[in-house]
């Protein structure tokens, strides 16, 4: 009898370790996979520093710049005055700048706003939803999303004045 148990023990310990490393793997590279360009991008729902519960598709008709962005990130920090110069820049002519701050605190997020000086939107992804749904790795990763809710662009990395500059013309079609 021990030897006909023997394949179905083989079998079963394969399947557990199979399935071990399948939960592994989605946890550690986002589980839903990178988002790529021309797909949909997901909607999210997160609070912002205004205090209201933000979605992804309240802006459905505007061009948006997604920055997923850390405070502690040296590239992120460097690249708001760029973020900032291009939201007055493009705010009215339908383009949105959105910063996803990523598993900070509301009191963190709120003194470095203050401190770096910038007015575009802001919201939380404390529990990492977002970053999952966009499959985001590193910081800053920044997804320029045209007026019909498709990405067009992903840029990971820092983003200079030029370069974002030029990715939101492409965006709007200048």
């Amino acid at each position: 009898m021990g030897k006909a148990r023997k394949p179905i023990q083989i079998v079963i310990l394969s399947l557990i370790l199979l399935l071990g490393v399948y939960a592994v793997g989605s946890s550690v590279f986002g589980g839903e996979g990178k988002l790529e360009e021309g797909g949909r991008a997901p909607d999210f729902k997160l609070l912002g520093l205004d205090g209201l519960t933000h979605t992804l598709e309240e802006y459905r008709g505007k061009s948006v710049v997604l920055n997923f962005w850390g405070s502690w990130c040296a590239p992120c920090v460097k690249e708001m005055p760029a973020l900032q110069a291009q939201w007055e820049k493009w705010k009215d002519q339908g383009v949105v700048v959105i910063g996803v701050n990523v598993g900070e605190d509301q009191m963190t997020v709120e003194n470095f706003v203050k401190l770096v000086d910038i007015n575009f939107p802001v919201v939380m992804d404390t529990g990492r939803d977002a970053v999952r749904s966009y499959g985001v790795s590193p910081l800053p990763t920044t997804f320029f999303i045209n007026e019909k809710g498709k990405v067009d662009s992903i840029h990971i990395g820092q983003l200079d004045l030029s370069s974002l500059d030029e990715q939101i013309g492409k965006l709007v079609g200048q």
